[in-house]
C-alpha cells in the first residue's frame, strides 16, 4: 500500500469510530474536505494535513501513526 493511502485508510477508520462523515471530520479539524477526499489521489500528504486532522480527533501524532497500517512491511513507496 502506498503511504498516502495508509494515511486516508487511517483516517477514515478513525473517522468511522467516532461515527464521523469525512464533512464533518473536515470541520472539526479545519482541513477543507477536497484536501481529505483526493488525498489518494496526491503522491504525497503534508505533516501539517494530518496534524490538523489529528486536532479534529483530539489524537496526538504519535497515536495516528500507532497502527498497523504504517508498518514497513505495508508500506510499498
Amino acid at each position: 500500500m502506498r503511504l498516502v493511502d495508509a494515511v486516508y485508510k487511517r483516517i477514515a477508520d478513525l473517522a468511522k469510530e467516532r461515527n464521523l462523515t469525512i464533512n464533518a471530520l473536515a470541520n472539526l479539524s479545519g482541513v477543507p474536505r477536497p484536501t481529505i477526499a483526493t488525498m489518494t489521489k496526491s503522491t504525497t500528504v503534508k505533516l501539517s494535513t494530518i496534524y490538523g486532522i489529528c486536532d479534529g480527533l483530539n489524537i496526538t501524532l504519535q497515536e495516528f501513526f500507532n497502527s498497523p497500517l504504517f508498518l514497513n512491511e505495508n508500506i510499498e513507496d
